[in-house]
């Protein structure tokens, strides 16, 4: 039994590292069989984890050390339980264990105990003789009246002379097949359970073994060993030895099973024997017994199981307290900093005015740093907020689509011009170029490019309208029941700043049809350049002996015969397409620079002006709920409040806990120091 012994070792200096050791008192059967003084070390520890676990504090995550007990139906678990607890729990056929059995087990010095069970936040007074009865009454208040399960615990709390001080989690046995009454997937919903209690790392799992069943075959192993594969959180206990001695010894020596912390090998209490009667036949059996006297004492009986177990939970109460101090730290101030975040809960008219003059204004600085200002700080990775940037982009794409439309008339060269010239003459000197030519030409192109700068505002108050919803969104997210507002008001300004713009372009595109005119000296010196190649193109139109074409620079290759018909007509609707050239740059310069003027006058003046009244006006309208509707939390962010709340007031009930439990057990490290 070198093993076991060596992992009995192993225990005991886990606890001395934290200044738990054992007494060197020994247990006898005659005395006090499972309690020793090593108990009152070890008491207040377990009352810390058990107000822990009192104040739900693994609803917040926060794991704490727990003794699992599990095994398949019928192994003997409840047997075990009651040799330790020295009570009666309830049997019968089927699942008696129902819901998760929380046995908190305390020795105290009076004569009579006290027994209690603690559910839905209820207590409920009990004694040695009803205690089954009551356990049976609460579980079918819990999981109902039927053979279903339930995830809810029920907590039984035995202070009672001579029991060991532990606190362990008794659950439904594990069975394959339901039987009447029991829902089809009960396999399935038991071992949810059960994975749920076994698979943190700061469960020790006890395994109950029959010793009649093949260790390898235990459904309960097979559990443990997915969640512990090493075993060393896992101890076994097997029960019914007196049914299958032989072959045991061998069974818990050679662990083909993997059990970490060891065996312990015990006999139940049988039919109408008292704990005291069962625990000297017990320790005569495995006395006399041929084959079960081979197995080591150090590894059989209650007794043993029972110090044990308290030397197992105390090193792992010692292991896992400053994780679970950590823990409670860390889960607690992450709380508050969700709290922290939250809005402010506003509590009359001049708070919530307050909050909203403070949103407005930070959305307002926000647009003015984006859509005016340029800079991107707080949205440096989005490239889509970046807007004076985009802005600058859809103004290039905008210049570049008005000057693909540039080109001259597909028509034959100086045809448009001739034919016009042709309707427009009058009485009058014949070298005047008609003015009404000119005009003609200059709608049909202006025209063809009308509805570019239309789209072109269509577009950009879109992509404001967007960024402006987004910011406006971000800063009033604490408060959706502002956002709807905002929201409404951002798109309504937008959508009339959009009509006024394609007002404002359609009267330019308006004024560029009926109107030649401009001051810009580009105008005549363009006008010059094209026609100093007149003389080149005239030259060739008059030699008859001239190709039908002539390259022009400037102008490209333009034809020659078709013009000849139209003698001296044809100079002069040269000059006309030169003007017309010459001008329509300066007309679509107009486009571009007039636009973006008039966008970028009418993006500040949302940003400065219009936005704010807008808001103000729509939030304090008489259908609007004025400003008293940020008094009104949304449901969301109440429930979050709440749940914070709570939360954090938990976290420091069990930061009060765990720092009392901590100076009690640095008082005696200080002493022994000094």
């Amino acid at each position: 039994m070198v093993s076991v012994n060596c992992k009995t070792t192993c225990v005991q200096e886990k606890m001395a590292r934290f200044g738990l050791k054992e007494e060197d008192d020994e247990l006898t059967h005659d005395a006090v069989p499972l309690y020793s003084t090593y108990n009152v070390r070890i008491r207040p520890l377990l009352d810390a984890v058990d107000q822990l676990r009192h104040l739900k504090v693994m609803k917040e995550g926060i794991e704490l050390p727990t003794i699992v007990v599990v095994g398949d139906q019928s192994s003997g678990k409840s047997s075990v339980l009651e040799s330790l607890a020295g009570i009666s729990l309830p049997r019968g056929l089927g699942i008696c264990t129902r819901v998760p059995l929380v046995m908190r087990l305390q020795h105290h010095s009076a004569t009579d105990p006290e027994l209690y069970l603690e559910y839905h936040d209820k207590k409920v007074d009990t004694d040695e003789t009803h205690v089954a009865e009551a356990i049976v009454d609460a579980t079918n208040e819990i999981a109902g009246n039927n053979k279903g399960i339930s995830h809810s615990p029920l907590t039984l709390v035995v202070k009672k002379k001579g029991v060991p001080d532990l606190t362990m989690v008794d659950l439904p046995g594990i069975t394959r097949v339901p039987v009447l009454g029991q829902p089809q997937d009960i396999y399935e919903q038991i071992s949810n359970i059960i994975m749920e209690y076994i698979t943190p790392k700061e469960s020790i799992i006890l395994n109950v073994l029959s010793a009649t069943v093949d260790f390898p075959t235990c459904e309960s192993i097979r559990m443990s060993q997915r969640v512990d594969i090493t075993g060393e959180r896992t101890l076994a206990v097997v029960t019914k030895c007196d049914k299958a001695p032989e072959g045991l010894l061998e069974k818990v020596t050679s662990d083909d099973v993997n059990i970490g912390l060891g065996y312990v090998c015990v006999r139940n209490r049988i039919k109408d024997e008292s704990y005291q009667e069962a625990r000297a036949e017990e320790a005569r059996l495995f006395q006399s017994d041929p084959l079960l006297s081979q197995i080591d004492k150090s590894i059989v009986g209650i007794p043993v199981l029972a110090r044990r177990l308290v030397q197992i939970q105390a090193a792992s109460l010692a292991r896992c307290l400053p994780d679970i101090v950590k823990s409670i730290n860390d889960k607690l101030n992450l709380n508050v900093s969700e709290l922290n975040k939250l809005p402010q809960h506003l509590s009359s008219p001049a708070e919530a005015m307050t909050a909203f003059m403070r949103i407005l204004g930070s959305a307002k600085e926000s647009l003015k740093k984006i859509l005016v200002r340029g800079e991107f700080d707080e949205y440096p990775d989005d490239k889509f907020m970046h807007c004076t940037a985009r802005l600058s982009d859809k103004l290039n794409e905008y210049s570049k689509e008005l000057n693909m439309k540039q080109e001259d008339s597909k028509e034959k060269f100086l045809m448009e011009e001739i034919l016009l010239l042709e309707e427009s003459k009058g009485i009058e000197l014949p070298n005047f170029l008609p003015r009404t030519a000119f005009l003609a030409i200059l709608q049909r192109k202006v025209k063809e490019v009308s509805i570019t700068p239309i789209k072109f505002v269509q577009e950009v108050w879109n992509y404001v309208e967007e960024v402006v919803v987004r910011v406006l969104m971000k800063h009033s997210e604490s408060y959706p029941q502002l956002q709807s507002c905002t929201r409404r008001a951002a798109q309504n300004l937008i959508g009339k700043m959009k009509d006024q713009s394609i007002n404002r372009v359609t009267e330019i595109v308006e004024m560029e049809k009926i109107t030649d005119y401009t001051c810009n000296p580009d105008y005549m010196s363009t006008w010059r350049g094209l026609m100093a190649k007149q003389e080149i193109f005239m030259k060739s139109f008059n030699d008859p002996f001239q190709c039908s074409s002539v390259n022009i620079e400037g102008l490209g290759t333009v034809e020659l015969q078709h013009l000849r018909e139209y003698g001296g007509m044809v100079q002069q609707a040269y000059d006309l397409r030169m003007r017309i050239r010459a001008y329509w740059t300066i007309v679509l310069q107009r486009l571009v620079d007039s636009l973006a003027l008039h966008l970028l006058f009418s993006v500040q003046n949302l940003v400065n002006r219009e936005m704010e009244k807008e808001i103000v006006m729509e939030l304090m309208g008489p259908y609007s709920g004025g400003v008293e509707r940020l008094l009104e939390e949304s449901p969301s962010v109440a429930q979050k409040r709440d749940r914070l709340n709570k939360s954090v007031k938990l976290l420091k009930e069990s930061k009060e806990v765990v720092a009392k439990i901590m100076d009690r057990i640095a008082a005696p490290i200080n002493n022994s120091t000094d």
